[in-house]
C-alpha cells in the first residue's frame, strides 16, 4: 500500500473532510412504466446480491403501474432485512421498488461511484443501517438514518487507489469463485451419471413411496407472540438455496406450534419447493439435518424405513431439472409445480447399502464444492475475510490523521509535519 501511503501524506495528511451521505447523495425521484422494464434491468431485494456485479435476472416482475428508475453508477441497497448487506453498484439503466434504495451521486468528480460503493458495503454502514432499523416482523432500514450516515471523502486520487486494491480482491474471489462453479457443474453430472448406472439395479420408485409427504403453513403475522425470541426453524423458499441447510431465516415460539397447530418435523427430512417465482428456471431441493417446520410453499418429506433421505436429496437434485419442465403449472400468477405429478415421477431406488455407497461418494464430492473448511470454498472464504478487513480498514479515516498507516509510521509522519512547521517559523 506504499503508493497509497504516499498519496494520504502528499494529499491529505492531517486527514479528510467528513460528508453526511445527503450532501454528497440523494435518493432517486424519478418514476418510469413498468413496461420499460424487463427481468434483466428490475431490481428487487429478491434479486438483489451481494457483490459489485450484484444481481440476477428477476423472478417476478410488475406488470403495471410505475416503479422507481435507476441510472448507471447509482448505488442500489436493500432496505429489509434480511437483505440490508445486499449493495449494488449499477452498471446499466432499469427500475426498482421501495424495498430498495436508490441513491444517486451529486458529482461523480468528486466521489467516485466505485468509491462510495465500497463505504455503504462495509460492515461499518452495515451495522449502522441495522441498529437503525425499526419493524418487528420484517424490519426496515431508516431512510432518513442512511442520508445522515457519515462518509470520510478523501481526495478522488485517493479514492481511486482505493478502489483500485479493493477491486484486485473482488476479482480474484471472482476467479475462484468462477473455477467453484466449474466443478459443481461438474459434480451435478457426476453426479447424474452415477444415479443413471444404479438404474440396472434399482427399483423405479414413485416419488410418493419414498415415504410420507406432508405440507406447512404461515403463522399468523399479526401475533408477534409467534415469531418474537422464536428459535424453532420455519423453513420457506427464500431458504432452499444449499444442497444442505444450515439454518432458516425465520424462526416461530412454542406458542406458534401449540396454537397455530404447527407440525415439526425430525431431523433428516427432506424439503422442496412447490410455489415460487424461482421455479420458472430452478427445482429447489434440501437436505434439513435438524427439526424444522415449513411453510405453505414447501413439501416435506420423511423417508420410510429402507430409504436414505440423503441418497433421496441427491436423486432429487439430480433429476430436479427434469422434474420441474415436466410437473410445472402453466400459466398462474406464481410459478408452481402439480404436486400430484411430482409424486408420480420415478426415481432409481436401489438396495440400502448401495444407497448409502453412493450418498458416500457424493457427499464426499459435495463437501469439496460447498464445505468451507476444504479447497476452493476455505480459499474464497479465506479471500473474502481478507478483503473485507482491508475494505474497512482503507475506508476508516479520522477527521485529523488517518487510521491507514501504522502507529509508527503516523509517529513517524507526525515528527515530520512537526520539523515541517518548525522550519517554517
Amino acid at each position: 500500500m506504499s503508493k497509497l501511503d504516499e498519496l494520504i501524506r502528499e494529499l491529505c495528511p492531517d486527514g479528510v473532510q467528513v460528508f453526511r451521505l445527503e450532501e454528497i447523495a440523494h435518493y432517486a425521484k424519478t418514476r418510469i412504466d413498468c413496461k420499460t422494464i424487463n427481468e434483466d434491468n428490475y431490481v428487487g431485494v429478491e434479486n438483489l446480491l451481494q457483490n459489485k456485479a450484484g444481481k440476477t435476472k428477476a423472478t417476478s416482475v410488475p406488470t403495471t403501474g410505475m416503479v422507481i428508475a435507476y441510472q448507471k453508477n447509482d448505488i442500489l441497497i436493500g432496505n429489509i432485512r434480511p437483505y440490508l448487506r445486499k449493495v449494488w453498484l449499477a452498471d446499466c439503466e432499469g427500475g426498482t421498488n421501495g424495498d430498495v434504495l436508490t441513491v444517486q451521486i451529486e458529482d461523480t468528480e468528486k466521489v467516485l461511484p466505485q468509491f462510495l460503493y465500497y463505504v455503504l458495503s462495509s460492515e461499518k454502514f452495515f451495522l449502522y443501517d441495522i441498529q437503525n432499523s425499526k419493524g418487528a416482523k420484517m424490519p426496515r432500514g431508516s431512510k432518513d438514518a442512511v442520508m445522515k450516515f457519515e462518509v470520510p471523502l478523501p481526495p478522488p486520487e485517493v479514492q481511486r487507489e482505493i478502489v483500485r486494491i479493493l477491486d484486485n480482491f473482488t476479482n480474484l474471489t471472482a476467479e475462484l469463485t468462477a473455477e467453484l462453479t466449474a466443478r459443481k457443474t461438474q459434480y451435478s453430472f457426476y453426479r447424474e451419471k452415477l444415479l443413471d448406472m444404479t438404474k440396472v439395479k434399482a427399483m423405479m420408485v414413485e416419488i410418493a413411496d419414498l415415504g410420507k409427504w406432508s405440507g406447512g403453513k404461515t403463522p399468523s403475522m399479526a401475533e408477534m407472540k409467534y415469531w418474537e425470541g422464536g428459535t424453532i426453524p420455519w423453513v420457506s423458499s427464500k431458504d432452499v438455496k444449499q444442497p444442505i441447510l444450515s439454518d432458516t431465516i425465520d424462526h416461530i415460539t412454542n406458542a406458534a406450534v401449540d396454537e397455530a397447530s404447527m407440525t415439526v418435523y425430525p431431523a433428516g427430512s427432506v424439503a422442496i419447493v412447490t410455489r415460487s417465482g424461482i421455479l420458472r428456471h430452478t427445482f429447489p431441493v434440501t437436505y434439513i439435518p435438524f427439526e424444522t417446520t415449513v411453510n405453505q410453499d414447501i413439501k416435506i418429506l420423511v423417508t420410510k424405513e429402507g430409504i436414505s433421505s440423503r441418497y433421496v436429496s441427491h436423486a432429487l437434485q439430480a433429476y430436479g431439472e427434469n422434474i420441474r419442465r415436466t410437473t410445472k403449472k402453466q400459466g398462474g400468477t406464481v410459478d408452481s409445480l402439480d404436486f400430484q405429478k411430482v409424486l408420480a415421477y420415478k426415481i432409481p431406488v436401489p438396495p440400502l447399502d448401495v444407497q448409502n455407497r453412493i450418498v458416500n461418494v457424493l457427499d464426499n464430492f459435495e463437501k469439496i464444492c460447498s464445505d468451507l473448511n476444504i479447497g476452493l470454498p476455505a480459499e474464497i472464504e479465506a479471500r473474502q475475510k481478507q478483503y473485507e478487513y482491508y475494505r474497512d480498514k482503507l475506508l476508516t479515516f479520522a477527521e485529523t490523521g488517518n487510521t491507514i498507516l501504522s502507529r509508527a509510521e503516523q509517529s513517524r509522519a507526525e515528527q515530520s509535519r512537526a520539523e515541517q512547521s518548525r522550519a517554517e517559523h
